[in-house]
């Protein structure tokens, strides 16, 4: 069976989403799974779980792209593990990648070390900028929420008011609360 696996990071990416599901179908997918969280959060990403589990020996797991699938190279090794152990393999569909062929796990292997490699020295330019910003006064960074609300939690508070109420009616997390509450 041809397997397909669709993620955005964020639930406003309707036409991503869809686009990926577009492309699985055109490659024979019979079953997509698909979400919408962050490779980066440290949520787990329950449909990546279930259609590692749903994969049969003799599978196929399509993706339109590595970084839909994996977040790192050590990531992309521990899920092409799990497909393997399976009796199963992986197609990248913008790549030409298909597991099935040892040429196409060499290929996986080089391009996902190139795909680390990228990301490692785009975060670098990106902390650079970040510090030229900073000496220039050009970057502050975030105002936190919660130092902003610092008055309303102290009157809160000062009301009786425990953290939890607290953090419901002003949106922010307890540890915020708490936070400014003894600063």
């Amino acid at each position: 069976m041809i397997v397909g696996y669709a993620r955005t990071s964020t639930l406003d990416q309707v036409a991503g989403i869809e686009a990926q599901e577009r492309d699985l179908t055109a490659a024979g997918c019979e079953k997509i799974f698909r979400e919408q969280v962050s490779s980066v959060d440290v949520a787990q990403r329950d449909q990546l779980a279930l259609a590692l589990d749903f994969l049969r020996d003799g599978d196929t797991l399509v993706v339109t792209k590595l970084d839909r699938l994996a977040r790192s190279v050590a990531h992309m090794h521990e899920l092409l593990q799990r497909i393997t152990a399976k009796g199963a393999a992986l197609k990248i569909l913008n790549m030409g990648i298909d597991t099935n062929t040892p040429t196409g796990k060499l290929m996986l292997n080089v391009l996902g070390g190139v795909a680390e490699f990228e990301r490692e020295i785009m975060l670098e330019r990106q902390r650079e900028g970040i510090a030229k910003a900073k000496q220039a006064g050009k970057y502050k960074g975030r105002v936190p929420t919660a130092q902003r609300k610092a008055a309303e939690v102290n009157a809160l508070r000062a009301e009786g008011l425990g953290a939890t109420e607290i953090a419901r009616r002003l949106g922010i997390s307890r540890a915020s609360v708490y936070n400014v509450s003894q600063g």
